[in-house]
């Protein structure tokens, strides 16, 4: 049986009402769905490659098989390293890390792997 669509909107409160108003929300979702993607998606491929300093730095010494975490606690960070860090871990930590100014430093660190990381 084939079943044909009105233009004539459901008298509101009935059951064809209700069914449309969820039809209609349903369609609005995926419509809001679509572009919050879009618009995901064009901000993600217009920030891709750049890299902030203190990240390219984070992301060189964990390359480079560093150990180090960080521990945030109420906005204030700590870094925590039980296990000794491979020589050329170590060595761009102490020349390239801690020389840094406070501020910098603390930037760098934030982008570390924290303690609750796997």
């Amino acid at each position: 049986m084939m079943t044909s669509r009105s233009n004539v909107p459901p008298e509101s409160g009935t059951d064809d009402a209700r069914s449309a108003d969820t039809e209609r929300a349903e369609t609005d979702r995926k419509r809001a769905l679509e572009t919050a993607r879009r618009n995901v998606g064009s901000v993600l491929s217009r920030d891709s490659g750049t890299e902030t300093p203190s990240l390219k730095l984070a992301k060189k010494y964990l390359s480079l098989g560093g150990h180090r975490r960080s521990m945030i606690d109420d906005n204030i960070t700590d870094v925590r390293h039980w296990d000794k860090d491979p020589p050329e871990a170590e060595r761009f930590w102490k020349e390239r890390v801690e020389t840094l100014p406070k501020d910098q430093r603390k930037q760098v660190e934030d982008f570390l792997p924290t303690i609750n990381t796997p």
